[in-house]
């Protein structure tokens, strides 16, 4: 984790940086705002990563004097091909063109994505297709 915590620190901090010379230089506020949002997701997924970085034992990857051996091992699980992270963006989606367009498309949007977290909870324990 401390190469990826280093990338997005960097980029973070950058954009913040930027942001403060474009919020001075051009006194335009939206801009800045947006700015503020990138730098936001440069710096939050750092302070994860380098909270994870201190928790969990050294990588290979983050030894610089590791060997190709000592990457050996599990690689570990992958989830197998599956619809239901697809019914759970429409239900998702579904939930808000209720906004706009009525309760009733709360209902269908609701319950397609407690369908579809019900189900990939389910193949997630079970291993396979439900």
């Amino acid at each position: 984790m401390k190469v990826e915590y280093r990338i997005y620190l960097g980029v973070g901090i950058f954009v913040a940086v930027v942001m403060v010379i474009y919020l001075f230089t051009s006194k335009e506020y939206g801009g800045a705002t947006m700015l503020f949002g990138t730098a936001g997701l440069g710096i939050m997924p750092a302070l994860y990563m380098g909270w994870w970085k201190r928790r969990m034992d050294p990588r290979p990857e983050d030894n610089e004097g590791a060997t190709l051996a000592s990457a050996r091992g599990a690689v570990g699980a992958f989830p197998s091909h599956t619809i239901w992270p697809f019914v759970l963006g429409m239900g998702v989606f579904v939930t808000a063109i209720s906004l706009v367009f009525g309760a009733w498309f709360f209902v269908i949007g609701g319950s397609l994505v407690v369908f579809a977290v019900t189900s990939v909870t389910l193949e997630s324990r079970r291993g396979g297709l439900v």
